[in-house]
């Protein structure tokens, strides 16, 4: 049954209209379409009683998240389909996400491009190829993959192991000789009745299981060929099929997942940033890993991972070539029972996912997870060298903070310590929206060795800005700067405090006692990501999906990190240091010498100043300050 309601209704915050619509609106299953002003699909749901869904949107603004409330005030009209069952609506809801791709849905990215590898059996000859599409002709697919160049590693590994045809030819077995190919392994050349067709097919069939996992029974079926063709002293051909036994077991070895067993999963896991989302999925066969891909979510701001699993199950699976009996998730999958029925229907079997809290699998899901973070992470670094995507968050960044000029040149400023030992700062710097680590400078302090984030971020400022003066001031007289104020000589667009209001105002005082007052100054908040300025009693929250946002977190992750590799490494030096370290006037040199001819600092601290004194390299004033300084 399909109901559509009048195309003509007034927005949804002014709508009394809506109220009367609802109360007609049935509690039956089904899905519901939301409208914008030019007509576009906004968003589609599912829900088991439409009236109580669609009335959950239209009541109090305040019991909604932030993406919700943007749908709500876009709706100008919605529409709804009643189904039979659940399930029914999650398949009418899928098709409809993947044909409008509305955007406040979260969906897959361009999922209707995702391409198979497909072995067309009806062929005398099987080919083994990449497919954009799936049809029930008697063929094998394999898939979807994320992107033609997954299909591409995929097929290159298998035709190393593999000697299966990748020409169109046609094949009569009368050709006078074969192509390369033949020549490095890659084809057993029928084309020239090298190989007989019954042999062919076995090479194929080899193929079909290595993609289903059983790697098992190719070895073993290898291992019997190889032994019938030595029977039958066909030494070259026992030969090639000994290297592709090595071969096949050296990736097989790679593929094991100990504690798997021969059981056939798949793992997913994912890593969420702004609207978008990096899924990352393991494929289990025969306890082997066959393969992992990891596909882009779109439309993730402020969803759930329960909600994106959801998705990204209801929408992979329902083109993918096989599914397995068991799905590892990192969390409880929304609307769970549906999908597992829906699942069990398309594999004729029952499907559940897991939830693995010990053992094996908690292991491989947090290895998929990891692989989704890392995954994620390279994605940002490459949207970073996207000049067009920079510029325009460079922009956003001038309106948004009301900059007097483009933030060309981004200097964070980070504080690092342990309770309060060894107290570091860093700064990093980006230069036209892209990291620039050669500018990247890190600062021991010397002032403020205590817990005193404040103190320190005042004292990093005054020493950097202290050198930015001295930088003008030598190319005011028409000098050039020396090293150290070299260095720092280039004026900053925008700084940035790595902290809250109070990291901004001791910024603030700093620079306004050193008067620098045309360098525009902001911190960032981490907790909700607020963006503080020096005259603003409110902060600037941008969007979560925003490039400028982008810019600033990776700024600021980017000082995090130099910061504490910096921390790190005074803490690992300190953990070694020698007592003569702490004596002034004794460098590496003297170090050497006195170690040398006194064998260790124990031997130095009871030598007698005479001793110490005649030492290359050492006075008699230098001798009484290390005794002084060892006791």
């Amino acid at each position: 049954m399909t109901t559509t309601d009048p195309k003509s209704s007034p927005r949804a915050k002014t709508a009394p209209l809506f109220a009367e619509r609802m109360a007609v609106v049935p509690t039956k299953p089904g899905i519901y379409i939301m409208r914008g002003s030019k007509g576009q699909v906004l968003y589609v749901g599912k829900s088991a009683s439409l009236r109580n869904r669609l009335r959950s949107y239209f009541s109090s603004p305040k019991s909604l998240v932030g993406k919700t409330r943007d749908l709500v005030r876009a709706i100008t009209d919605f529409e709804y389909i009643v189904t039979e069952s659940e399930q029914e609506a999650l398949l009418l809801e899928n098709s409809l996400i993947k044909k409008h791709q509305p955007r406040f849905n979260v969906r897959l990215k361009d999922d209707k491009t995702y391409p198979y590898i497909k072995v067309d059996l009806s062929e005398d000859f099987p080919r083994v190829y990449i497919t954009r599409r799936t049809a029930n002709d008697g063929a094998r697919y394999f898939g979807p993959f994320a992107s033609a160049g997954s299909v591409r590693k995929t097929l290159d590994l298998l035709n190393r192991l593999f000697p299966y045809r990748t020409c169109t030819k046609a094949i009569t077995g009368t050709d006078d000789r074969p192509c390369l190919e033949f020549h490095i392994k890659r084809c057993n050349a029928p084309c020239t009745g090298y190989s007989s067709q019954a042999e062919y097919r076995d090479v194929i069939e080899q193929v079909l299981m290595f993609l289903d996992g059983n790697t098992r029974e190719v070895v073993r079926e290898i291992k019997f060929a190889m032994g019938d063709a030595s029977e039958s002293l066909e030494f070259e051909r026992a030969a090639a099929l000994r290297d592709r036994l090595r071969a096949i077991e050296r990736v097989y070895e790679g593929q094991k997942v100990v504690g798997m067993g021969r059981e056939n999963i798949d793992a997913i896991a994912l890593a969420t940033a702004h609207d978008e989302a990096w899924v990352e999925i393991f494929f289990i066969r025969q306890g082997n890993l066959v393969g992992r891909d990891h596909f882009i979510m779109q439309g993730t701001r402020d969803s759930s991972v329960a909600e994106i699993v959801g998705q990204f199950v209801q929408q992979f699976y329902d083109s993918a070539s096989y599914i397995p009996r068991t799905i590892l998730v990192p969390e409880a999958v929304d609307d769970a029972e549906i999908l597992e029925s829906w699942l069990a229907s398309r594999r004729d079997g029952p499907v559940s996912f897991s939830i693995p809290q010990r053992g094996d699998k908690k292991r491989l899901l947090e290895m998929v997870n990891e692989n989704a973070a890392q995954g994620l992470k390279q994605l940002e670094i490459k949207m970073l060298s996207n000049d067009t995507l920079m510029q325009g968050a460079m922009t956003e960044l001038e309106e948004q903070l009301n900059l007097p000029r483009t933030p060309r040149r981004i200097e964070c400023y980070d504080i690092s310590h342990i309770q309060g030992t060894n107290v570091v700062a860093s700064m990093s710097v980006f230069t036209d929206g892209k990291p620039n680590s050669s500018q990247y400078r890190r600062f021991k302090m010397k002032f403020s060795q205590n817990n005193d984030d404040f103190a320190s971020m005042k004292e990093v400022l005054e020493r950097r800005f202290k050198r930015l003066a001295a930088a003008e001031e030598a190319r005011a007289k028409g000098e050039e700067p020396d090293n150290g104020a070299k260095s720092f000589g280039e004026t900053p667009d925008l700084v940035l405090i790595d902290g809250g209001k109070g990291q901004l105002s001791a910024a603030q005082e700093v620079m306004l006692q050193m008067g620098v007052i045309n360098v525009p100054l902001a911190s960032l908040a981490k907790k909700e990501e607020e963006i503080f300025l020096p005259d603003s009693p409110e902060p600037v929250l941008l969007p979560r999906n925003s490039q400028a946002l982008f810019l600033v977190q990776r700024a600021r992750d980017e000082a995090h990190r130099f910061a504490v590799t910096y921390h790190r490494n005074l803490r690992s030096k300190a953990s070694t240091q020698s007592a003569l370290d702490l004596v002034p006037g004794v460098g590496p040199k003297r170090k050497r010498d006195l170690v040398r001819k006194f064998g260790s600092v124990k031997g130095i601290r009871e030598a007698n100043l005479e001793q110490l004194a005649s030492t290359p390299g050492m006075t008699r004033k230098l001798a009484e300050r290390i005794k002084e300084y060892l006791g």
